[in-house]
């Protein structure tokens, strides 16, 4: 049996008096900077709540997202990635059951997609069933990847599930909790409207959540739905907002605390770090946030700086030096890792020579890290050789006539973009859209024709100078 409401007064912690959140964003967009930290809160104002109250806020679980192009890469751990996003869920349940909690937000983006088949939608539903098993309520709302005008599959859900209506926003009131939940799911994929506005206004005496699906004023890499304002959240006047959309963990503003809890499995390399949720208590007049890490795979981005490095035999121990570090404290995590090597350094003639060298060797050095399991998605060469262009170019040789050409087409883009289609454009043209992906060259793209040009270069100087007696 929970206590029943009871009153509390409001108390200060001596926080900023703007309510303004400090930065605590996570560079590389992961969950938290220091996983499992409490962040206490400036209080509330007077009002009847269970004491202690606990609730999860998740979002953005894009279940089953395809993750398209991993066959390409030899070796890779297809079927895990692929069903990390149901792994994550699973221990999304495991803490709401354990903790227990009173109840779960869920702020959009549940789905990536309308479903291939009923198997996503009865695998999301088996895992709200075990909390109404445990008595424990589910309270969402639908993004722009599950509208309702975008999943054209339907299951009826648990009891203990509400999802918010579309057509206009509402409230669901918890007496036994002394808890409003407000919201409204998206009803086609494109929500241009600021929906805010027409958010009912909070209940007095009880705890106002506003649970949206959001890009705020914007945010990089997200497109722009149900656009609003700090200043205009701030002005509904509800204590929590649960916000949706941003893959990124964003504490946007701590009184009212505003929050984007990120996704919760990064699904590529560009969502790197801890991804998870955000545990909720009230208590006392306070609210206490943790920021737990749920992610059954973490995607990083590691930049090697080769310069002066020109023994090949000191690259994997340079590589493991980097990486470990970043393994701590997440040893039972499949680690996906992009590796950028960067610098000015004699290995780039060994590269330009038999390509491939370097990313074999960091591959190898993958296989020694004992502190995780790591995968490399990825090896970019971004090297430049330890080579006097001006002394190359007085030659008058075909390595010097080489050079003078490239610099004549670094100097000229349109040339450059010219050549590039003729050479290039039929081949690049007619990839299909899933073996081109971000990592194929666009030849609109001057500064993808000037990394082609570069290393072109480079190939041809190392096979001309092993020519040389």
């Amino acid at each position: 049996m929970r206590k029943p409401a009871i009153v509390r007064p409001a108390r200060g912690f001596g926080n900023r008096r703007d309510g303004r959140a400090p930065a605590q964003g996570c560079p590389g967009g992961g969950c938290c900077a220091e996983p499992g930290a409490v962040a206490p809160l400036p209080p509330l104002g007077v009002c009847a709540y269970v004491d202690p109250m606990r609730f999860i806020h998740a979002a953005d679980l894009h279940l089953d997202s395809p993750l398209r192009g991993l066959a390409r890469y030899e070796g890779a751990p297809v079927q895990r990635l692929r069903t990390a996003t149901r792994g994550a869920l699973e221990r999304l349940i495991d803490l709401a059951l354990a903790q227990p909690v009173d109840f779960l937000l869920l702020a959009g983006d549940i789905y990536d997609g309308d479903w291939q088949d009923f198997h996503t939608g009865l695998f999301f539903r088996e895992q709200l069933a075990r909390l109404n098993r445990a008595g424990i309520r589910v309270f969402m709302i639908q993004g722009n990847h599950d509208a309702q005008g975008v999943i054209s599959r339907k299951l009826v859900l648990p009891p203990n599930v509400t999802v918010f209506d579309s057509r206009s926003a509402h409230t669901a009131r918890l007496d036994d909790l002394g808890v409003a939940i407000h919201g409204r799911s998206f009803r086609d994929r494109a929500e241009d409207a600021d929906l805010v506005p027409a958010y009912p206004p909070p209940v007095p005496g009880l705890f106002n959540i506003g649970l949206l699906h959001t890009s705020l004023s914007g945010r990089p890499g997200h497109d722009t739905y149900a656009p609003t304002t700090v200043d205009t959240l701030v002005a509904k006047g509800y204590d929590y907002w649960a916000l949706g959309h941003v893959h990124c963990r964003e504490l946007v503003r701590e009184t009212p605390r505003i929050v984007f809890p990120g996704n919760l499995q990064g699904r590529h390399a560009n969502e790197t770090g801890p991804k998870g949720c955000e545990l909720v208590r009230v208590e006392a007049g306070h609210i206490a946030a943790e920021c737990v890490p749920l992610a059954l795979v973490r995607w990083d981005q590691l930049r090697l700086d080769l310069t002066g490095m020109d023994r090949l035999e000191s690259l994997g121990a340079a590589f493991r030096e980097a990486l470990v570090p970043r393994l701590a404290g997440a040893g039972d995590l499949l680690h996906a890792v992009r590796v950028t090597l960067t610098g000015c350094t004699g290995l780039y003639a060994l590269e330009a020579e038999r390509p491939g060298t370097l990313e074999a060797n960091i591959r190898a050095a993958a296989q020694d890290v004992a502190a995780a399991e790591v995968w490399i998605e990825q090896v970019r060469v971004d090297l430049t050789p330890p080579l006097d262009r001006e002394q190359m170019a007085r030659r008058e040789d075909a390595m010097g006539e080489l050079v003078r050409l490239v610099d004549a087409l670094h100097g000229s883009p349109g040339a450059l973009a010219d050549l590039a289609q003729t050479q290039l454009g039929g081949l690049l043209n007619a990839l299909p859209p899933e073996v081109a992906g971000d990592e194929v060259p666009r030849l609109d793209r001057t500064a993808d024709l000037l990394d082609l040009l570069r290393d072109a270069e480079a190939t041809v100087l190392a096979r001309l100078a092993a020519a040389q007696p």
